[in-house]
């Protein structure tokens, strides 16, 4: 199977390239001609090779212009998700420090001392203000 693909690769290989006809179209092509002719036609075959290779300097340079461009935004990128990545690490850094107080601060409210406290000041603070009402109103 292997075979027969590698096989396959090499004729599409010969379409593309046109080696089979090539060498019938150059015999066609200079049957009849002189050394001149033949000269001439070497000449416009050199000035359809330099026109191809123009051609193909301009497809080269737009494609270096668009991997330049690429570049560019790949290096750009590259910095916004190393800025966004320091954020996230001070972010979380924050995050963990907060988390660690509220730990110790949920294992000081679970001894029930400080709702118990809190509810007596309350309290207190309540009959306080009962007796400072009633000395203001009766005095």
């Amino acid at each position: 199977m292997a075979a027969s693909f590698n096989m396959s690769n090499f004729a599409n290989r010969e379409d593309l390239l046109g080696q089979n006809k090539k060498a019938a179209d150059d015999m066609s092509r200079v049957a009849g001609l002189d050394n001149q002719g033949i000269v001439g036609l070497q000449r416009q075959i050199m000035k359809e090779q330099d026109e191809g290779l123009e051609k193909l300097e301009e497809t080269v340079l737009s494609t270096k212009h668009i991997a330049l461009a690429v570049n560019e935004e790949l290096t750009l990128h590259t910095r916004l998700i190393d800025d966004l990545e320091d954020h996230v690490d001070v972010t979380n850094s924050r995050l963990q420090r907060v988390q660690k107080r509220l730990a110790i601060l949920n294992k000081r409210t679970k001894g029930g001392c400080s709702c118990m406290c809190l509810l007596l000041s309350v309290v207190a603070i309540v009959i306080l203000a009962v007796i400072v009402w009633l000395l203001i109103k009766y005095l």
